[in-house]
């Protein structure tokens, strides 16, 4: 019999669309793949040209856990700056992605039987994590109708004294909403009332659209000391497989978290952490210019699926996905994307892939080509067209 910290995890429900639509391309199908979650554009050139000079130069070998000084350093720096706030390298913990900063300050923090709040729907490893972490997990719904930021009055009737830690996502995953500055004040304030953590996960913070700039908590007064701020270079400089990712706490906790570095991962890659200073450190017009292609699709996804009938669709702030309306179409979000894939050959993800509240919601994923994403709502529009006919 297995630990019970593991008996209730489950895969994200990524991985297992993109089984199933692999082993119908194993057959012959053609699939659109609009279910996972990662820029479809190469590295960039520089950065990936950083990373083999590392390599040839022999940079393989051991680093310290929390990171290299030189990539800490810059991290501070251009986190700092982004957020107008006094960031200083020995707050930065680097890891191998961004889930580290994740999971090990929640290890760190959360004794058996706190409460911690987390979106629903939200990234799969909220739970998982407040789960190992012997935790006990509080949904907390977002609303459609504030531009799917936490239903603030739900949240006041759950956070109390046995909350200690919060967990935000802004611009979120799967939504693509951006949690507004008045919303994170009211967060901010229950925080310092009841003297909980804050886990600002701001992944997507460089991909936002129409000139808005996404709010960090942590940057209202008395957040500071209570927040972790998780970021990476995954999505921004489309590095998911190079495993690079770092999160910003208090220096106290950071140290509590390199010991769990150290005792698990030991240390990321020195090559990748050298890739990773020169993405920070080169000019940003490829990140400005592919923000400006994600808006392109963004648009053209949501005029798209507006035209089928019983489904309605927001237009999400950040981030890469969104998240349509589907619950006029009257069948289960899992129901719906198994039906797509296998009537229409396009891969989506159930809003209930991201948790209870997601039901009646399907997640599509906006990083693909133009042609690609026009192909798929014509594709969905025929096959709903032919099973309601």
């Amino acid at each position: 019999m297995f630990a019970q910290r593991v008996q209730s995890l489950e895969h994200e429900g990524a991985y297992a669309v993109l089984a199933r639509a692999q082993a119908l391309e194993a057959q012959g199908r053609h699939i659109i793949h609009l279910e996972i979650g990662q820029p479809d554009s190469q590295t960039f050139e520089p950065i990936r040209q950083a990373g083999i000079e590392a390599i040839m130069a022999g940079q393989t070998r051991y680093t310290s856990p929390a990171g290299m000084p030189v990539l800490r350093q810059a991290i501070a720096a251009d986190a700092g700056m982004r957020r107008s706030i006094s960031i200083r390298p020995e707050q930065v913990v680097v890891g191998p992605g961004a889930k580290p900063g994740l999971f090990f300050p929640t290890l760190a923090l959360v004794q058996p039987g706190d409460e911690v709040m987390y979106p629903d729907p939200g990234f799969p490893t909220y739970a998982a994590m407040i789960t190992i972490a012997g935790g006990h997990p509080v949904p907390v719904p977002l609303q459609e109708g504030n531009q799917f930021s936490f239903d603030l009055d739900v949240f006041d009737r759950l956070v109390n004294e046995r909350t200690r830690l919060i967990i935000l996502n802004s611009p979120a995953n799967p939504t693509g909403g951006v949690i507004p500055q008045a919303d994170l004040e009211h967060i901010a304030a229950a925080a310092q009332k009841y003297d909980c953590w804050v886990i600002s996960d701001e992944i997507y913070s460089r991909l936002s659209y129409d000139g808005r700039k996404v709010p960090s908590i942590a940057t209202i007064p008395g957040m500071a000391e209570r927040t972790i701020i998780v970021d990476g270079f995954s999505k921004t400089y489309a590095m998911t497989g190079w495993r690079l990712g770092y999160a910003i706490m208090p220096v106290a906790l950071a140290e509590r978290v390199e010991l769990l570095l150290t005792h698990s991962v030991g240390c990321t890659a020195a090559f990748t952490q050298l890739a990773g200073v020169k993405a920070l450190l080169m000019d940003q017009e490829e990140v400005d210019a592919m923000v400006e292609v994600y808006q392109r699709r963004r648009d053209r996804m949501i005029a798209g699926l507006r035209t089928i009938p019983g489904i309605t669709c927001q237009a999400p702030q950040g981030a890469f996905y969104v998240f349509p309306n589907t619950k006029a179409l009257g069948r289960t979000s899992r129901d719906l994307a198994q039906f797509l894939l296998d009537e229409a050959g396009v891969a989506v993800l159930a809003g209930t892939d991201f948790g209870e509240y997601g039901e009646g919601y399907l997640r599509l994923c906006y990083a693909n080509s133009i042609e690609n994403i026009e192909m798929a709502i014509e594709r969905i529009k025929t096959a709903l067209s032919a099973s309601s006919g």
